[in-house]
């Protein structure tokens, strides 16, 4: 592909080849949401030119609005285009299942052992990274989102609503809309935030998917197909749960699991590091599936694992099922491993929905995109919700309780300096976690812990 020239478009992708890529990335996608979507970017915009870069970022523009996981429908979308909805379909489960098969084999390790010093040494390294890490994306997005004082009033209404009153996720969620909608009218030019990825309009040569390729027959837009295709997903997602429901009764923790995390992919705007305060409420403490420390664990189990950030689904599925002994004490590793891929599959089957069906929507109105008001208040929002995160980390990570509650400095020092890591020296997050992880373990020798 290096040797074709940049004025002709490379060959048309076959079917089997766009299979080995999503493979390929679903084991090396690390680094979060932004890591996924520039790797993608860096392989199907620059190198292969699958895609234009303006159909990449008006792709990309319509995923960030939607509620879950943006780099794994980004994933979908782009397959669908290409070979349809096979290939959407093939791209988004290859991008999502190795994370899958690699996090319940770290969970079972981690609910197996995680009382070994050298677990415990590595983690103990790696949690106030990951204070660092959430502060980071916080910023990220604030940057981006939070333009003028109406939208970081917002953000911090959220913050307070969540910290000082507890206010659930949704309720959020719901009075950022409002307000959005409201100030739509009121101060529409507060509410528009343009591109944000304007700036980059760079051209690395023709495109197999081009700025003025026409769209394929298949991804054009029709009522019927938006109605069957949007059908056909919610029943099967009925179906799925009706048949768990069926089989073990729908006060079961896996009945309990379909429901809750669909709603935590339909509800939570702002990917993964939005889901999270959502899916705490949920797991720990409305059905107790997880403690608080396991919540912590999990994110810095799913910070090291390649795939979308959101599998800390699975990890949550995972323990509820294990500690809930769903299949009776000799059966934990099968009770959790059908808890994580039930979570994983009803946090996951909405983004398929959306895109498959919404798709045709979004090429009709290629170069017309924008973001409504409703949409710029929840994302305002979410930045208050993710900080409120990171406090919640920060509390549970630096507070020891035994023997006598105190402050842990060293773990603060970690997370300081994780944070000029990341901050200053722009620090990946994979290298963060391995250096941190080696700093916990060192530390551990030095100072044992209990």
């Amino acid at each position: 592909m290096s040797a074709m020239p940049n004025n002709q478009p490379p060959p048309t992708v076959r079917f089997r080849e766009a299979i080995w890529y999503w493979l390929k990335l679903g084991f090396i996608s690390f680094g979060g949401p932004a890591g996924q979507i520039a790797l993608m970017h860096t392989e199907l915009v620059e190198k292969r030119r699958w895609i234009s870069e303006q159909r990449f970022l008006h792709a990309l523009n319509y995923c960030m609005v939607l509620p879950g996981p943006e780099a794994t429908q980004l994933a979908i979308y782009i397959g669908w285009l290409m070979h349809r909805t096979i290939g959407g379909i093939t791209a988004g489960i290859l991008f999502v299942l190795p994370s899958l098969a690699i996090l319940i084999s770290l969970t079972w390790i981690y609910i197996a052992y995680g009382n070994l010093p050298i677990v415990v040494g590595v983690l103990y390294g790696i949690k106030p990274a990951v204070v660092a890490i959430v502060l980071a994306a916080a910023w990220r997005i604030g940057s981006r989102t939070l333009k003028n004082s109406w939208l970081i009033g917002i953000a911090l209404g959220a913050l307070v609503a969540i910290v000082a009153f507890h206010a659930p996720f949704p309720l959020i969620v719901l009075i950022a809309a409002t307000l959005g909608l409201i100030g739509g009218f009121v101060q529409p030019n507060k509410f528009q935030i343009g591109d944000a990825h304007a700036a980059s309009k760079k051209s690395y040569g023709a495109a197999l998917i081009d700025d003025d390729t026409p769209t394929p027959e298949h991804a054009r837009f029709s009522w019927r197909r938006l109605t069957s295709i949007t059908l056909l997903g919610s029943s099967m997602g009925l179906a799925v749960w009706l048949l768990i429901a069926a089989l073990f009764g729908v006060n079961n923790p896996l009945t309990q699991m379909g429901w809750f995390f669909t709603k935590a992919a339909l509800l939570t705007f702002g990917g993964a590091y939005a889901v999270l305060p959502y899916v705490y409420q949920g797991g720990v403490e409305t059905y107790h599936w997880v403690s608080a420390s396991q919540m912590i664990d999990g994110l810095a189990l799913g910070e090291t694992t390649p795939g979308p950030l959101i599998m800390i689904v699975a990890f949550v599925g995972f323990i509820g099922g294990w500690s809930k002994a769903l299949f009776g004490g000799g059966s934990l590793f099968l009770a959790g491993a059908i808890g994580a891929s039930v979570a994983t599959f009803f946090t996951f089957l909405p983004s398929f929905v959306f895109i498959l069906a919404g798709g045709p929507l979004v090429e009709s109105t290629r170069n017309n995109i924008k973001m409504t008001a409703p949409l710029t208040a929840i994302s305002a929002a979410v930045v208050g919700v993710i900080v409120s995160l990171a406090l919640f980390f920060a509390q549970h990570v630096f507070q020891i309780s035994t023997p006598t509650p105190h402050w842990d400095f060293v773990a603060m020092s970690i997370m300081l300096a994780a944070c000029i890591a990341v901050f200053r020296y722009k620090v990946g997050t994979i290298q963060l976690i391995g250096i941190c992880a080696v700093l916990g373990l060192v530390l551990s020798y030095l100072h044992p812990m209990g």
